[in-house]
């Protein structure tokens, strides 16, 4: 009887741990094209205004991933880029490099065992990076759209985005879900312990312009 008490207790706990991943808009993933002769952006801007850097100093890239039974925040500290901001702002492109080694998880355990080939194989895999396509208006906010290389695969995705400018920065925020799988990243976790597939990205850009 205590047994099976405990059972349904445990069955409960493990019901009652929300997906973070679903919760957030999934990005749109497709192969990646095969031409490199692609041209990046939505096209060549009518007139680029700066050429702004993106580091830690200005920017956040972080990520929540999940078990079923707890969810854990994580992040980059070494990363670097640039948006070249077009005339109009969707006609700009971002190029961003992440230095994969730089993880961090909210556990000291838990961020070893990410760097390891299990999950993002830092060793073999230094580098993830990000290549604009298209940021396009959609509805009151942006869809951006590019390629992601990421555990040696390369991905076209596509999310959903805030993207502004004034005359003292260029900002842009986005929150959504990608599939771990798709990129090749299959570790299963334990058997009562499952690692959930979806992880969310949170990005944030505030990159001040010169005056």
């Amino acid at each position: 009887m205590r047994t099976t008490a405990i059972l349904f207790l445990t069955g409960l706990m493990v019901a009652g741990c929300k997906n973070p991943g679903a919760e957030v808009a999934p990005a749109k993933v497709e192969p990646a094209p095969d031409s490199k002769a692609e041209a990046a952006g939505s096209g060549e801007p009518d007139k680029a205004t700066d050429s702004l850097a993106i580091n830690p100093s200005n920017s956040k890239i972080g990520f929540v991933g999940a078990k079923v039974t707890a969810s854990h925040v994580g992040g980059f500290t070494d990363f670097s880029g640039k948006v070249d901001v077009g005339e109009p702002i969707e006609a700009s492109t971002i190029d961003l490099t992440i230095q994969t080694a730089s993880l961090f998880a909210d556990k000291e355990k838990l961020t070893k065992h990410l760097k390891s080939p299990d999950f993002f194989d830092v060793g073999k895999f230094p580098t993830a990076t990000f290549r604009s396509t298209e940021i396009r208006k959609d509805g009151a906010g942006h869809t951006i759209s590019g390629d992601l290389t990421l555990h040696g695969v390369t991905k076209r995705i596509s999310f959903p985005a805030t993207v502004s400018a004034t005359d003292s920065k260029v900002s842009a925020n986005a929150e959504f879900s990608i599939n771990r799988q798709d990129f090749g990243i299959a570790y299963p976790g334990m058997p009562d312990d499952l690692i959930r597939d979806l992880v969310v990205i949170k990005l944030s850009l505030s990159l001040p312009r010169s005056s």
